[in-house]
């Protein structure tokens, strides 16, 4: 059994994630874990303590997360129709969102978090908010993230643009793996040369990648460009990409300055699901 995590703020953004995650393991016997991380604009444990009467704010958004969580599993089951490898169960959290994903995992087995996003307000080329960007960053769970308006459709060829820098053995890839075999996928490695010939470590680094994915569709990529974000978006405009699959290790100079950069450099161009996943040290 699968557990997939789904954060939720009762948005149409949210819902939409919700319903992408039950729509890609419709086939699967999956527990939905759904989370609501509920706090006050201004929250101090000592300010709540020294005004007592501040507990019935709490109690208050408390209160109504919880009725949004049932309102929420009443839509479900009317739109999906109780699918009986499916099963949902509810959480509510007074923390933020990362904090409250990170007790959440902590507690219980989660392979997957499946959350909306969308871009910062006014600025045209961010798709991901700071509270997404977070989670890919701090959150140790691979994460999927989906863009706004995104509806489900079957994922037919994945995208995986790699450095070559960093091995693999050591990297989350059994998510991507059993996404393939599940959905009869392809994945696409993706290695892009900015003007250097290709180095011993990163020549052993592909053919350990290569075995990894030997029993399943896979096809590797060299293209040549002088920018790593632009031969990306090159290679999406190209090809019809499903899912985009990115490793999120910091001994990794590709993927460490993607991060650090807050995804701007990628995000103008990415209106596709973002997978990210991370080593497992």
């Amino acid at each position: 059994m699968k557990h997939i995590l789904l954060p939720t703020d009762f948005s149409e953004n949210s819902w939409n994630a919700i319903s992408y995650a039950i729509n890609l393991f419709k086939d699967e016997t999956c527990t939905f874990h759904l989370l609501n991380n509920y706090m006050p604009m201004v929250y101090n444990v000592e300010y709540v303590l020294g005004y007592p009467a501040q507990f019935g704010l709490v109690d208050a958004m408390r209160n109504s997360s919880q009725v949004n969580l049932e309102s929420l599993i009443k839509r479900i089951d009317k739109q999906f129709k109780n699918n009986p490898k499916h099963s949902f169960d509810t959480s509510l959290s007074l923390d933020n969102l990362v904090s409250g994903i990170q007790e959440f995992i902590l507690k219980r087995p989660v392979n997957l978090i499946i959350m909306g996003t969308k871009g910062a307000t006014g600025a045209k080329e961010v798709l991901f908010g700071t509270n997404t960007v977070d989670v890919f960053q701090k959150v140790k769970c691979p994460t999927l993230a989906i863009p706004s308006g995104f509806q489900f459709e079957p994922l037919k060829d994945l995208l995986f643009p790699t450095d070559l820098e960093v091995p693999f053995k050591n990297t989350e890839l059994e998510i991507v793996a059993d996404l393939v075999k599940k959905h009869k996928s392809k994945i696409h490695a993706l290695h892009i040369l900015t003007g250097t010939n290709v180095t011993l470590t990163q020549a052993r680094n592909k053919l350990e990648l290569e075995s990894l994915f030997e029993e399943l569709p896979f096809v590797y990529h060299e293209i040549n460009n002088d920018s790593v974000t632009d031969g990306i978006n090159s290679f999406q405009k190209d090809n019809k990409i499903n899912v985009l699959i990115m490793c999120n290790n910091k001994h990794s100079f590709f993927e460490n300055i993607l991060f650090k950069s807050k995804v701007k450099q990628i995000g103008f161009h990415i209106q596709i699901p973002f997978l990210v996943i991370h080593s497992k040290n």
